[in-house]
């Protein structure tokens, strides 16, 4: 990998794209930590290369997220108007869908959708972005009562009250 960083234009697609290679790139230990800050900030620095990066990450089979670096965190911090948002989201929506595959009786996707909640919350509780309490309280708020900030979204995605119910489960450590 030689270039280690992306524009701000970048389309979720070539997020996706570059996240696999850097990951293979982390993974074979030929990043320094410098250099995966500096790739990870690149991305995280507009919505598609957040979204791009998170999802790729928060999904790879390779332990990479169930241990994060400070390189990671600190990329991740750089971008308060991004991360956030996108973070507690994946939590609430990886509990929803792990219902979801429950009920299909597909217990792998089940669990990738919670190892998916499990590696967003834990980025959640040692990132230090004011903004993660704060839309973690909110989406919490809309699960639960079904009204709030979050209300359109979670209607907009089909979200049932089992399901919501598993949102609320999952955010609660995070809002307390």
């Amino acid at each position: 990998m030689t270039q280690l960083s992306v524009s701000e234009s970048v389309s979720f697609e070539e997020a996706i794209a570059f996240t696999r290679e850097f990951l293979s790139q982390m993974e074979a230990g030929k990043l320094s930590e410098a250099e995966i800050e500096t790739a990870i900030a690149s991305l995280v620095k507009s919505k598609n290369g957040a979204r791009g990066f998170l999802v790729t990450y928060l999904t790879d089979d390779r332990p990479l997220a169930d241990e994060p670096t400070p390189a990671v965190f600190g990329a991740l911090e750089t971008a308060p108007e991004t991360v956030p948002e996108l973070l507690v989201k994946n939590v609430a929506m990886s509990a929803g869908m792990a219902v979801y595959h429950r009920r299909n009786g597909d217990e792998e996707m089940a669990g990738n959708s919670e190892r998916v909640r499990s590696r967003s919350a834990s980025l959640i509780q040692n990132l230090k972005i004011p903004a993660l309490q704060t839309t973690a309280k909110e989406l919490y708020n809309s699960a639960t009562t079904g009204e709030g900030v979050y209300k359109e979204f979670l209607e907009r995605w089909g979200y049932d009250e089992e399901q919501r119910k598993a949102m609320s489960q999952a955010l609660k450590p995070l809002v307390a």
